[in-house]
């Protein structure tokens, strides 16, 4: 008689244990991530986290670094027009952060020690430095793009108003009557408020330093 083979789990290794405490935060927030709650998710002890990681912070900074590796930073590292690198890396980060927004305020914090974190830091200060700009202007150009995609990522503008037309009385509210509406087109409110501070941004940039803007054509 053959006997079956005994059904064998998955084994435990970081990308496992890194995408499923992206996963619990994605669902329950950052409060809901624990060690013990994250070894049950994974169906193994507490102790066998320890064997890839030593805390609770490292889990968090992997987390947090597999989702800025997601970051596409190519056209900034590719030189050229500063305008251009700035878009594509606002819309790339935007991108990524909006996916996974319970982990933006621990993304806020800065990049610490983390490598994507720290290789994204470098092609945007060092793609504004090639293309002109002086390293403390660059620096704070770069600061101001993170302030301003991490605020457009924590959260929807229009989701932040009821649905309900009731809530509004002209009385109290005379220019919000169509205000319960919003939410019904969130993404055409949000992505349209974030491109328009983008072109703001760039354009104000631009205003500010004619010299730096590449000719056309």
């Amino acid at each position: 008689m053959c006997l079956m083979a005994r059904p064998r789990k998955p084994l435990l290794s970081r990308e496992r244990i890194v995408a499923t405490a992206l996963a619990l935060i994605d669902a329950e927030g950052l409060p809901a991530l624990s060690t013990r709650r994250l070894a049950a998710e994974l169906g193994v002890s507490g102790p066998s986290l320890y064997n890839h990681f030593t805390t609770k912070d490292e889990i968090l900074d992997a987390v947090a670094d597999m989702v800025i590796a997601k970051v596409d930073v190519s056209t900034l590292e590719a030189g050229g027009d500063w305008r251009a690198g700035l878009r594509d890396w606002a819309r790339s980060y935007r991108a990524a952060l909006a996916a996974h927004p319970h982990i933006v305020p621990f993304l806020a914090q800065g990049p610490g020690r983390r490598p994507a974190g720290l290789k994204m830091a470098d092609a945007a200060f060092g793609g504004m430095v090639e293309a002109g700009w002086p390293p403390a202007q660059a620096t704070r150009v770069c600061a101001m793009v993170r302030y301003f995609v991490a605020g457009s990522a924590l959260g929807s503008f229009a989701r932040g108003f009821v649905d309900d037309p009731s809530a509004y009385d002209p009385a109290d509210y005379p220019h919000l009557g169509q205000a319960h509406l919003l939410a019904e087109h969130q993404r055409q409110v949000d992505e349209g408020a974030f491109e328009t501070g983008l072109r703001a941004l760039i354009d104000g940039l631009a205003l500010q330093h004619p010299e730096r803007v590449p000719p056309e054509g």
